[in-house]
């Protein structure tokens, strides 16, 4: 920088010298150092022309100065005729103004004082020196001769001042000047014009005036750029840059006017020359031409000096330019270096799973990616730094560690991306490594499961379990972890205190299952090496039922005594084989090995929990990381449609709030009961409410949906699934929610079937229905916001009970007789949501569109205050109608449902409203207990003829369409009905359903109850059966020796109809019959049956019904049309 400072210095005094000489030669040519004067300055007293220079010459080469007849001579001032004297004396050359001038002075026309005046006039002021006075005296006779007698006279005086020879002729002037060097007034041939020469000498002063003038210029601007400071940021020196420029443009402008106007003067005195009779003769005009000449190299100096001033100064500048861009480059590269250095050292999670590690691998090569083109740039940016090294920059100090700090950033980034790739492959390894493990820990927990106790009983049988068992465990080598000290030593540079956690907990794992192992192969060696006697063939008992890796809900672990109490008073042949084997031992040895199947079904479910836990937080980070956050991005924002512009709240609802409750809390507390997963219920139950926050999910996902549907093709969400290498688009990942909010219940379910007899099964059934009324309440709350119309708050009708869509009559008192009769005849298509205070009426509208645009909004039309409202359970001649009637049936709205199944639950509900608005009054005004207040009398049966009355259940139960909903039933077990005979088949024994033709209902304000279909709170009606298959769908446990224990979830056939609400039934997997009852039983459907809705919780507590698919899969497209009813 210092040795450029030095050389732009040296160049502007290099400049300035020679503009100085430039400007000190013009002025010795124009002899302005001796004479300031220009013919510009004096041309008022030149245009007189008492005296002018021809450019004649003298035999000598004297210059000659004629002083032409001007009468008014003597009236000229002293200054004017020393300035015209000092100018015509400074035109010649000094080499020829050295010899002396020649003056003519033409006085022929004069008078001889007038002429004695002038000459001693001339003499006396002339500034230069004379060599010769010729003077033409007067041509008068009588002056002459006063001339020529006074000039005797004064001869002495005139010899003492100048030289002068008066002539009396101008024949006499040609003998001392040749008619060539003498004007034609002087009987010469010289071309002489005063004015032309006036204007002459003008161009040329002005011309030298303006090389002058223009060096001065260039010297003034040279030292003005010289001196300006550079500036330290880009668009400043651009603009300094520009600025000079545009002023040097201007000089260089200037300069070549200067130019051409003195290529103009030169041409013009060249055509002067050249129209002369006699070229060459007129030493003025060559002496002009010369000056021309010479002021034009003048310039030409001027402009070779500027512009190599210029070529450094520019360089200057434009090296200065190169060196802010690379500063601003270097700040920016740097700027950007230090960030995605400091973010790179924030990567210290080496995962906690397979799939995270892989997530976390994904994760590193994207920033890899984009981190990559700052990399690139930093680069290119230090290449370019070497550049301008290599091209001397004036900066070079500055420049060299700039590009050794860039490339110090680029290769530790570059060494931190190997370092955290190679932690990350490690850490990969290692898991991989566990998740073999387990899962060779699972499928020697499915073999254990797969093999039959009572096959294992046998020599071939236990032969061939121990053979599966030593096959599997000749696997171990390869798939098991063989030392936990040698893993901790490979593995220690990525091992934390959470990853040796887990290594610790699976290697614990693997050697429990081991254990097991070896327990089962000791047990297996002595049955295959014991000699068995001969027995009598007996059936497998209950508890030893093979299980399934996927078991269905009908295997369970049934009661010891109802099934052997069961089982005696049927078969009799498998009561005398079971005394045959009633070995304590091997009694004990079998309900050991069960429950150590079951333990390890419940570690099974609890593994895939905590997995599918894990997994789905991953897919919630790879979501908010991978789309949500993107959108924030600046480097993607020319990818998104402006639809898309402010609607990340839209398209992901809350999903963060979810992923943080889950990730920080939820998945934690679930780690904890690893080893305890029957208490697993006990995490739901203490985080209940924070599930609800899915509610407010569910409820944005129509909208979300929409905005999905109309941006789907956008670039920003393809440019994304690339970017995380997902091979489904970000709706399906939407779904996520959604589908893990229903799997819950499931697994629940699942728990639950195999901790029946543990410590947390209250806590597990608990957990379980109150994740089904989340479902449920997410489900009504899907249809509650489509309302419209509704001018009042919602809110305010109390909790949303019931909906559903159904057909409606209206027939109140109030109205014209032919809008009655219509009304039976064109029922009007009405949604129904049952609120605590109110029924409202909605008119169902679907939408046009398609996916979640199709979804439907409710009008709303009316509501009914349930403290005026009255039921009537039965309409005669429809199963599946009932009323709905207001003040004393002033109003009355004949309601039809899909199903009778869905009536029962509709009336059931409703009767518990007015049920609890009862009670709520008597507390109020008797202060009696809930319980009295809700105690109801039994149903009576109303018909047992096998013929009549069950023809016409038959009917009515062929025409129903869906799975019914079951309710909770009341069933003594005081006294059973005896098992039928063999052989006779089932019974047609029913009780109807149908009302009397009264109008008879009950209401909570009227304390009434219909006397045709009364019934207590906690139960219904008999159920009406045909034959097949049934679901339980409520446990039943107690009862006499003819009552068949029965679990939630299990399949039975019906042999026979029963009294007082029983039926006998037969266990197709153990063969046990006994008495159930009625309302526990739910008609089986079809293997083309779809899924219940999410809203199955809606039946009476201590009910379970059970959807007849399996699950909604975590990986699949559960439609979310399920959550909507």
């Amino acid at each position: 920088m210092r040795f450029w400072l030095r050389t732009e210095e040296m160049a502007l005094e290099e400049m300035v010298q020679r503009l100085n000489a430039v400007s000190k030669h013009t002025d010795e040519i124009m002899h302005q150092d001796i004479v300031p004067l220009c013919a510009a300055d004096i041309q008022d007293q030149l245009k007189k022309r008492f005296a002018y220079l021809s450019g004649g010459r003298g035999q000598d080469g004297s210059p000659v100065i004629t002083f032409p007849d001007y009468p008014a001579f003597s009236e000229i001032p002293d200054k004017e005729f020393q300035n015209v004297m000092t100018y015509l004396t400074s035109i010649p050359s000094l080499q020829d103004a050295g010899i002396g001038f020649i003056l003519v002075i033409d006085r022929r026309r004069d008078k001889w004082t007038s002429v004695k005046a002038s000459v001693l006039r001339i003499a006396a002021s002339f500034p230069a020196n004379l060599q010769l006075v010729l003077v033409l005296r007067p041509t008068g006779f009588f002056q002459r001769t006063l001339s020529d007698i006074a000039f005797k006279f004064n001869r002495d005086d005139f010899k003492m001042k100048v030289p002068v020879i008066m002539l009396s002729s101008v024949p006499d002037l040609h003998g001392y000047i040749d008619k060539s060097q003498l004007t034609e007034d002087l009987g010469g041939t010289l071309d002489y014009c005063h004015s032309r020469w006036l204007c002459q000498r003008t161009a040329i002063e002005s011309f030298a005036l303006m090389v002058k003038q223009t060096a001065q210029m260039l010297q003034s601007f040279g030292t003005e750029l010289a001196e300006t400071e550079l500036p330290n940021d880009v668009q400043s020196t651009s603009s300094v840059l520009c600025a000079h420029t545009k002023k040097k443009d201007k000089a260089k402008e200037d300069l070549r006017l200067a130019l051409k106007e003195g290529h103009s003067v030169l041409e013009s005195l060249g055509e002067l020359q050249a129209e002369g009779s006699e070229p060459g003769v007129n030493q003025d005009q060559l002496d002009n031409q010369a000056t021309v000449q010479r002021l034009l190299a003048q310039l030409n100096e001027t402009e070779a000096a500027f512009d190599e001033f210029w070529a450094k100064h520019q360089q200057k500048l434009e090296q200065c330019l190169q060196l802010r861009h690379f500063e601003q480059g270097f700040r920016e590269v740097k700027a950007i270096l230090d960030a995605v250095c400091q973010k790179i050292a924030t990567f210290t999670d080496i995962g906690n799973s397979l799939a995270h590690v892989e997530h976390l691998l994904r994760d590193l090569a994207s920033f890899e990616e984009k981190s990559g083109v700052s990399v690139e740039r930093a680069r290119a940016l230090s290449l370019d730094g070497e550049q301008l090294i290599e091209n001397k920059h004036y900066a070079v100090d500055s420049i060299r560690p700039k590009c050794q700090e860039l490339r110090h950033l680029c290769d530790q980034f570059s060494e931190e991306i190997v370092r955290r790739r190679g932690q990350l492959s490690k850490s990969l390894e290692l898991h991989r490594r566990l998740e073999t493990s387990l899962k060779w820990c699972d499928e020697g927990i499915y073999l254990l499961a797969s093999q039959p106790v009572d096959k294992c009983q046998s020599q071939d049988g236990a032969e061939a379990a121990l053979q599966e068992i030593e096959k599997f465990l000749e696997t171990s080598a390869e798939n098991k972890i063989q030392e936990l000290n040698t893993i901790y030593k490979e593995y220690e540079s990525i091992l934390n205190q959470d990853l040796m956690e887990h290594v610790r907990k699976v290697f614990q794992k693997q050697a429990s299952m081991e254990e097991v192992f070896h327990r089962r192969q000791a047990s297996l060696k002595k049955l295959a090496a014991r000699q068995t006697r001969p027995v009598q063939p007996v059936a497998p008992r209950p508890e030893a039922l093979a299980k399934s890796p996927c078991p269905s809900p009908g295997i369970r672990r049934g009661s010891e005594n109802s099934s052997s109490e069961g089982g005696a008073l049927r078969r009799g042949p498998y009561r005398r084989a079971k005394s045959e084997m009633s070995e304590s031992r091997q009694g004990r040895g079998s309900a050991g090995e069960e429950e150590e199947s079951l333990a390890i079904l419940r570690r099974h479910v609890m593994s895939e929990l905590l997995d599918t836990e894990r997994a789905y937080v991953e897919e919630l980070l790879c979501v908010l990381e991978g789309y949500a956050a993107e959108m924030d991005n600046p480097l993607m924002a020319h990818l998104l449609s402006t639809g898309l512009h402010n609607k990340k709240d839209v398209l992901f609802g809350n999903m963060e709030e979810i992923y943080h409750f889950h990730n920080r809390i939820f998945l934690r507390e679930l780690e904890n009961y690893t080893d305890c997963p029957e208490l697993v219920g006990r995490c739901f139950l203490e985080r209940m409410e924070d599930f609800q926050i899915y509610e407010k999910y569910c409820q944005n996902k129509p909208r979300s949906e929409s905005l999905w549907r109309q941006c789907s093709d956008c670039p920003f969400f393809q440019e994304c699934q690339r970017k995380l290498d997902h091979k489904l688009s970000l709706d399906s990942y939407l779904l996520k929610p959604v589908q893990r909010i229903t799997k819950y219940q499931l697994l629940l379910k699942e728990m639950l079937k195999y901790s029946k007899n543990c410590e947390g099964a209250e806590d597990l059934q608990e957990a379980l229905s109150s994740i089904l009324g989340i479902l449920k309440a997410v489900n009504d709350s899907m249809h509650l916001i489509a309302i419209t119309g509704y001018d009042g708050n919602l809110g305010d009708l109390g909790k949303l009970l019931m909906q559903g869509s159904f057909s409606v009559w209206t027939d109140h008192k109030r109205g014209h007789t032919k809008v009655k009769e219509l009304a039976r005849f064109k029922p009007m298509q009405r949604h129904l949501f049952l609120h605590e205070k109110a029924v409202l009426f909605c008119k169902k509208r679907e939408e046009n569109g398609e996916g979640y645009e199709k979804a439907p909004s409710y009008s709303y039309k009316q509501s009914l205050n349930m403290a005026a409202v009255g039921i009537t359970e039965n309409v005669k001649g429809d199963a599946k109608k009932f009323e709905i009637w207001y003040n004393a049936r002033e109003e009355v709205y004949i309601v039809q449902a899909p199903t009778p199944e869905i009536k029962a639950a509709w009336v059931n509900e409703i009767r518990k409203v007015l049920t609890s608005q009862l009670q709520a009054c008597r507390e109020a005004s008797q202060h009696r207990a809930l319980e009295q207040s809700q105690s109801l009398p039994l149903p009576a049966p109303t018909s047992t003829s096998p013929s009549r009355g069950n023809s016409r259940n038959l009917k009515k139960l062929e025409e129903r369409k869906t799975d019914p909903l079951s309710l909770e039933g009341y069933v003594s077990s005081a006294a059973l009905p005896k098992p039928p005979e063999k052989g006779k088949g089932w019974s047609k024994t029913s009780h109807s359903l149908e009302a009397p033709e009264d109008d008879g209902g009950w209401s909570s304000a009227e304390e009434q109850i219909n006397s045709s279909d009364a019934e207590e709170d906690g139960g219904l009606g008999l159920k009406k059966l045909v034959p097949g298959k049934y679901t339980v769908v409520a446990d039943h446990e107690k009862g006499g020796p003819d009552a068949l224990v029965v679990r939630s979830g299990d399949v039975v056939e019906l042999v026979q109809q029963g009294d007082e609400g029983l039926w006998y039934v037969r266990d197709p997997t153990t063969g046990k019959e006994g008495w159930v009852p009625a309302s526990s039983l739910s008609v089986q459907l079809g293997p083309s049956g779809s899924a219940q809705c999410l809203s199955s919780s809606e039946s009476s507590p201590g009910s379970a019904v059970l959807s007849n698919s399996s699950s909604c899969s975590e990986g699949g497209q559960a439609p979310f049309s399920d959550l909507q009813g």
